[in-house]
């Protein structure tokens, strides 16, 4: 399968998951698959947000757990890794499909690590793109949360978790292994067709993934792994792509905005038409644009 052929399955599969009927999916025929990317650091792939590894002899972290019927098959493909059961959980964002196994591995004794506004948003639900995700049960509310960020030292590397700002919501954190010079970008990349989700209702704005994304393009090289939130492993050259893209498009919704146009005027006049994202995205030019005109600055 080629690349693109890779990137418009992952958006079909992220559309599937993403509406109402997603609780009624059998997720029977999910296939959890693994990619080792560095020695103790790997991804899974799956139904939902892509989830970053790191196993070894101290223990087993993850960041982020996908849809809650698919966590046997989460922790059968880290056994197959020769890791021991996952301690430690990273929520990069509060949206279910990122969070969804986080009852199973809370029930098993993890610790669950997140920022702030993940557990305010998980402990009193909400709407997420027309789904209503109910209040999260105790055992999946994480644990340990900051404002800012923490670093964790494990199986030899420390693992950063930053807060820059978000975009996606407000909750939305950066991992990078410092050693192994990996990031998992959580839904602050998509690398799929179709735009990025800025999901307004939960505190996203356009102009703070802006923000976040280039503080991460400044920190990183042209050597580090980046796990993006959907879609295959990229790098920072695609990373610097993305951004680009998005800074195209918001200035062209600005320039409409300050020419007078009302938001249904400037989604009618189609100002990203000729910006190829790929056929069959998750979010649509005019979902974007909406997006972009209701962000806060």
């Amino acid at each position: 399968m080629n690349r693109f052929a890779i990137l418009a399955a992952s958006a079909a599969l992220i559309a599937t998951t993403a509406t109402p009927a997603f609780a009624q999916r059998n997720f029977d025929d999910v296939e959890v698959t693994t990619e080792e990317i560095a020695p103790g650091v790997a991804v899974l792939f799956g139904a939902g947000g892509n989830i970053g590894v790191s196993h070894g002899e101290d223990a087993t972290l993850i960041i982020d757990d996908q849809f809650a019927p698919l966590s046997m098959k989460i922790e059968r493909a880290i056994a197959n890794l020769g890791a021991t059961p996952v301690k430690y959980v990273v929520n990069t964002h509060w949206h279910f499909d990122h969070t969804g196994g986080n009852e199973h591995f809370g029930g098993t004794g993890a610790t669950i690590f997140a920022h702030d506004n993940v557990r305010v948003r998980m402990a009193a639900g909400g709407n997420v793109g027309g789904n209503e995700t109910p209040p999260a049960p105790h055992e999946a509310l994480p644990v340990v949360t900051y404002a800012q960020g923490t670093r964790i030292h494990l199986n030899g590397d420390t693992i950063s978790l930053m807060f820059f700002g978000g975009g996606h919501t407000d909750g939305d954190s950066v991992a990078i292994w410092e050693e192994a010079n990996v990031v998992h970008m959580g839904d602050l990349y998509f690398n799929i067709p179709g735009y990025p989700f800025i999901d307004v209702s939960s505190g996203g704005s356009v102009y703070d993934a802006m923000r976040s994304l280039d503080i991460v393009i400044a920190m990183i090289d042209d050597e580090t792994k980046v796990i993006p939130g959907h879609g295959p492993m990229s790098n920072k050259a695609e990373l610097t792509a993305f951004r680009a893209v998005i800074g195209e498009a918001v200035s062209r919704v600005d320039a409409l905005r300050e020419a007078g146009m009302t938001l249904e005027e400037a989604v009618a006049s189609a100002p990203l038409a000729d910006i190829d994202r790929g056929e069959g995205g998750f979010i649509s030019a005019d979902s974007f644009v909406t997006a972009i005109w209701n962000s806060e600055t």
